[in-house]
């Protein structure tokens, strides 16, 4: 089978892409990725050389680039999107472009060549809040809380769409918080770990106290993989963890594994909006396609520190100027931004 996976060059895809081309699948990809931020085809230099493997510059709002990159393929898996909440938050619109109307082009070319399957990437973010004791399944409402998680589920809601009208060979998988090798820093695990690496202070929003399903990439993959083989169109499938922890405990976790002290952390001004609790319940897929995660937290956050302490060329190059300018924005004037945002000029009510 040949697919394309977009967004390959991705934290999630380029993981993705490397299972796929395991000689016990022995699929045909082609990459399609824009190369923006997050974006970094270092990611995936061990299989570039892959006859297998094919990789094309390209932009998910951009039809005519969509339809190359497609032609010949026989499914599509499709993880590009604007992914990160606070980018969202400051800066929404790119969040809607990409991640509306840029499924919605690939929904349309993919429905002119008639691909066999379609498998949207989403997240569990798209159920909101949820309370103690509760996990969301697949039947839950979708009560999305930043514009990121908005746009994530206006995304899921156009894949059903294509589904009911047009009979369209979509699914949909639901994930939630990832952790593992190649994650870019901006993300909670690696910011924490390069941090303590450099004993630089761990900036953990408000409390600490919001609760994570955590899942290993790996798992995440393979359980997408089990939905492209063998999932039912039409249906959604939630992939998750099954160590539900505090972003707090995630920190002490990782500073402790690194023989690093509490006192590096850093409490700052809590993210606007920002849920308190994620939960998944993946029962569907364990059931129906015999799937389960194989990484254990503490395991799995052991083997993702050595990974990074492993690989400080691929740290150095995905700190660059771009990402400096970030962190300074968003961390080390985060209060300076957030009452920015705050005080923007809110429109007069009609």
């Amino acid at each position: 089978m040949k697919i394309l996976v977009t967004g390959g060059a991705g934290f999630i895809g380029s993981n993705f892409i490397r299972l796929a081309l395991s000689p016990r699948h022995g699929f045909q990809v082609v990459n399609f990725d824009k190369l923006t931020y997050a974006g970094n085809l270092v990611n995936l230099q061990d299989v570039s050389s892959d006859s297998n493997y094919s990789f094309i510059k390209g932009d998910i709002c951009d039809g005519a680039a969509v339809a190359r990159a497609m032609a010949g393929c026989d499914a599509v898996v499709h993880f590009a999107a604007e992914s990160h909440v606070d980018r969202s938050i400051y800066e929404p619109a790119h969040a809607i472009e990409t991640n509306i109307t840029g499924t919605f082009i690939l929904l349309q070319v993919a429905r002119e060549l008639k691909i066999r399957k379609f498998v949207h990437i989403s997240t569990d973010e798209v159920y909101g809040d949820l309370a103690q004791g509760v996990a969301s399944d697949e039947t839950f409402p979708l009560r999305p809380s930043s514009p990121y998680s908005a746009s994530k589920a206006s995304s899921d809601l156009l894949v059903g769409s294509f589904v009911r009208t047009f009979d369209f060979p979509g699914v949909i998988t639901r994930a939630s918080n990832n952790y593992g090798p190649y994650q870019f820093p901006e993300k909670f695990v690696p910011l924490m770990i390069m941090n303590a690496l450099d004993d630089k202070s761990l900036p953990v929003y408000g409390d600490g106290l919001q609760q994570r399903d955590w899942l290993h990439v790996e798992d995440h993959c393979r359980g997408i993989l089990a939905v492209l083989e063998k999932g039912r169109v039409g249906e959604v499938y939630n992939i998750g963890g099954t160590d539900i922890v505090d972003n707090l405990t995630m920190v002490r976790r990782i500073l402790k594994l690194l023989g690093k002290p509490e006192s590096l952390i850093q409490y700052v001004a809590d993210r606007p909006g920002h849920d308190r609790r994620y939960a998944l319940d993946s029962s569907k897929l364990e059931k129906e396609l015999s799937w389960k995660p194989q990484h254990a937290l503490e395991a799995g956050l052991r083997e993702t520190i050595g990974w990074y302490r492993a690989n400080t060329q691929w740290i150095a190059g995905v700190r660059d100027g771009a990402y400096r300018q970030y962190y300074k924005k968003y961390y080390e004037n985060r209060t300076a931004t957030l009452q920015e945002l705050a005080s923007t000029e809110k429109p007069s009510p009609v």
